[in-house]
């Protein structure tokens, strides 16, 4: 555990490579009371028409990122970064600080009506390792599955050419590196029923963790 606060809510780092079901955990957390902050829709937050995500994303890499509405073709993006590391660097470089200057403003909204103090906020972050940002939580949760399975569930869940699935999966870091990098492990290497059941054990560890967490110097919410 990371120790990241020593107040406040309860910040969880949960990640997960591509397909993996990181999105799905967060989805069965959030239905357990958690509030969560979604990177990827950050992601498009800062890229999107008006910003200045998007206008230093067509400095970079020309008008032909966009759609015929002026909006990011983020499909088209894609296949080309995950194509070519270099211009993967080069739009990284320019979304994750944005991603960052958002963060905090997602995470007040996120966190709006629940219990000051008591709260647990899930930032869902697929390159959580990759950007080093472990240290910024108390506690990091990955989603693990195997590469094998992952590619089976892009080409024949999403209907990804087998190319570009490998392309994806090549981008990130290993899973296997990552597992002995974070606090709570998540398996999903097996069906939904397994992997909720997973979730609902690494769930009840958060709540363990949260509670054990000391309470600030001269805090306490009075109740």
């Amino acid at each position: 555990m990371s120790g990241a606060t020593a107040g406040g809510p309860f910040r969880v780092g949960l990640t997960g490579n591509i397909a993996a079901g990181k999105s799905t955990v967060a989805d069965l957390w959030r239905r357990r009371g958690a509030a969560v902050v979604d990177a990827d829709e950050l992601a498009r937050q800062a890229v999107a028409p008006g910003s200045e995500g998007l206008r230093r994303v067509v400095e970079a890499f020309g008008r032909e990122v966009l759609d015929a509405g002026g909006e990011l073709d983020r499909a088209s993006l894609a296949r080309r970064v995950f194509a070519d590391a270099d211009a993967r660097a080069r739009l990284e470089a320019i979304v994750h600080p944005e991603v960052a200057r958002l963060r905090p403003a997602a995470e007040r909204a996120a966190l709006a009506g629940a219990r000051p103090g008591h709260a647990i906020v899930v930032h869902d972050i697929p390159l959580l390792f990759e950007v080093g940002l472990e240290d910024e939580f108390d506690l990091v949760a990955h989603v693990h599955a195997p590469s094998d399975a992952r590619r089976a569930r892009l080409v024949g869940g999403r209907g990804m050419a087998p190319d570009e699935a490998a392309a994806r999966i090549a981008a990130q870091m290993p899973s296997e590196e990552k597992v002995p990098l974070a606090d709570v492990v998540i398996d999903n290497s097996g069906d939904l029923d397994a992997l909720g059941g997973a979730a609902d054990a690494a769930w009840e560890r958060i709540l363990e963790a949260a509670r054990a967490r000391p309470a600030p110097r001269g805090g306490g919410d009075g109740g």
